[in-house]
């Protein structure tokens, strides 16, 4: 029974970190490595079936301190006006701008936003940019899509929400004026 809840061979289904409350799900003989969220490795089976809920624990203080440096210092980035996604790559700030209808994020080489992750599906949501507002959609996705900690199925997003894909946490930043500094003034001050 040890080898269905650690190791290489976790076997397939949900699996819970007891620490932060991360749901993981495999599919196939995948590795349970450590979780994405908060870098624990201590996972029991998670059942869909299962009272409460499987959105995350609410951030502590401090992180939503760090958090809302992080989306000051995004937005300092901005170029121009418009809708953007913003998330960390290798360490470096990303900013998306969304442009057309249609933003797809998952693993296939046909994503707009490609996360060569085993946590991520290849088809694991779509950004939809209309008139009135923009939504985040999950795309049949495995391990779900998160936004402020909820999952969710689909939901319309404001200024500052947080969506995690797999182990991806991607900002939705909606700047409706010129930045106050130049990017490279704004660099420069940090």
């Amino acid at each position: 029974m040890k080898s269905l809840m650690s190791g290489t061979m976790a076997g397939v289904g949900s699996f819970r970190c007891q620490r932060c409350g991360y749901v993981l799900t495999l599919t196939a003989p995948d590795v349970l490595t450590k979780c994405p969220d908060c870098g624990g490795d201590d996972f029991m089976r998670a059942s869909m079936f299962a009272t409460g809920s499987l959105a995350r624990d609410v951030p502590v203080q401090a992180d939503l301190i760090e958090r809302e440096e992080w989306l000051t210092h995004a937005r300092m980035q901005v170029a121009a006006p418009g809708d953007y996604l913003a998330f960390e790559d290798q360490g470096q700030l990303r900013l998306v701008p969304l442009e057309r209808e249609w933003t797809r994020i998952g693993r296939s080489l046909a994503a707009d936003i490609r996360f060569d992750d085993p946590t991520v599906s290849r088809r694991h949501a779509l950004v939809v940019r209309q008139p009135d507002q923009v939504r985040v959609l999950d795309d049949r996705s495995l391990n779900g899509v998160f936004v402020n900690g909820e999952r969710i199925e689909w939901r319309a997003l404001k200024d500052g929400d947080e969506i995690v894909v797999g182990r991806y946490r991607l900002s939705f930043l909606s700047c409706t004026e010129e930045p106050a500094v130049s990017p490279a003034e704004a660099l420069s001050a940090i």
